[in-house]
């Protein structure tokens, strides 16, 4: 055997441990890999499972404040229905306060209506129906009489009047 032989024999060896130390190496740099890749990936579903979780209490907090808003409105609401309730009884009510008459002035206002129907009734029985006119050319004051009615008085020259 050549030196040359040699060399290329003892090169083709150390290529050959080369290549299996390469393959070893990559095989241990696989397995790293496949589990750097099961790290990472149980690492992002920590994260995913964390975040998730994060965003399930800030919506739960936004929920809730939310419902107090909606409580804190329904109250206003409540407040400003009874408040217009409030000043459309009053404002009603104070007008007719100032403008309807009292107790005392209703009870005196119906014993002058009573006074009055009185009066009203005894003008009646005294003539108070009686139809007047002004009748000829100086207007005159006359009066509608019953000519079947019988004339009374000295002369006859008092008639009665129509409707009594």
């Amino acid at each position: 055997m050549d030196d040359a032989t040699m060399s290329l024999g003892l090169l083709m060896e150390s290529a050959q441990a080369h290549q299996k130390l390469a393959e070893t190496h990559l095989d241990r740099l696989r397995a790293h890999t496949q589990d750097l890749d099961g790290v990472v990936r149980d690492e992002i579903r920590r994260t995913l499972i964390e975040e998730l979780q994060e965003l399930t209490a800030e919506s739960h907090r936004a929920a809730q404040s939310l419902r107090a808003m909606k409580r804190a409105a329904d109250l206003r609401a409540v407040v400003l229905s009874l408040g217009v309730a409030c000043v459309s009884a009053a404002v009603p009510s104070t007008i007719a306060y100032w403008v309807l008459p009292t107790r005392s002035e209703i009870d005196a206002l119906r014993v002058r209506r009573d006074e009055l129907a009185a009066n009203l009734a005894r003008l009646e029985r005294e003539g108070g129906r009686i139809e007047w006119r002004r009748c000829g050319t100086p207007e005159r004051l006359c009066v509608h009489v019953d000519k079947s009615a019988p004339a009374y008085g000295e002369k006859a020259d008092y008639y009665v009047v129509k409707g009594y």
